[in-house]
């Protein structure tokens, strides 16, 4: 993978992996992880299972969304950089360079892996309805737990490694991508790798 300004992603391999029952009877959440990097084969198919356009003809996502909304954006944080995750266009983009990994939990596994995916949630896609905020962190979190199920399901089927974390530094993760918190909040972290 060459990490530059954007990352162009590869179209997954929809006939390739396990099937879902093998994938199923395969995961597990793993705190140990090699230093090795994904393959861009890897690294495309983990995003897409993320949360990638799987119909084209309404930009639907593979992972289900409370009332329609997509509240969430996937972050990809490597040695190299921080990526922000373009569905549509199936690529990164980054939004900052150099190694931001400690931002992303609390765990030493968490410093060494080669990537780490931050779940964040836009509270401004709720406004104008009338939905209680604590209500709103719960969706949210329903969301980003579909997106982090669908890289587990993945890296499990595809003989990758990945857990789902609930403990990130946010204040410091949220300033060091400029991210207002009033209208950010990380809903989930997740370690992928081998």
């Amino acid at each position: 993978v060459k990490h530059g300004a954007e990352i162009a992603l590869l179209k997954p391999d929809s006939k390739a992996g396990m099937t879902v029952n093998e994938a199923l009877e395969n995961r597990r959440s793993w705190r140990e992880y090699a230093p090795e990097a994904l393959s861009l084969e890897e690294l495309s198919g983990v995003m897409w299972a993320a949360g990638g356009v799987n119909r084209p003809a309404d930009g639907r996502l593979t992972a289900p969304s409370a009332l329609a909304l997509y509240p969430v954006r996937v972050y990809a944080f490597f040695a190299e950089g921080v990526y922000r995750y373009d569905a549509r266009a199936h690529k990164l983009v980054r939004v900052l360079e150099g190694d931001r990994r400690k931002l992303t939990g609390m765990q030493d596994f968490v410093f060494a892996a080669p990537l780490n995916l931050v779940y964040l949630a836009d509270r401004t896609v709720y406004e104008g309805r009338n939905i209680p905020a604590e209500h709103v962190r719960y969706l949210c979190g329903q969301d980003a737990a579909g997106y982090a199920e669908n890289v587990n399901l993945y890296t499990a089927g595809h003989g990758l490694r990945s857990i789902t974390r609930g403990s990130v530094p946010e204040a410091e993760l949220l300033a060091a991508l400029g991210l207002e918190p009033a209208r950010w909040f990380v809903a989930l972290a997740q370690t992928v790798g081998k």
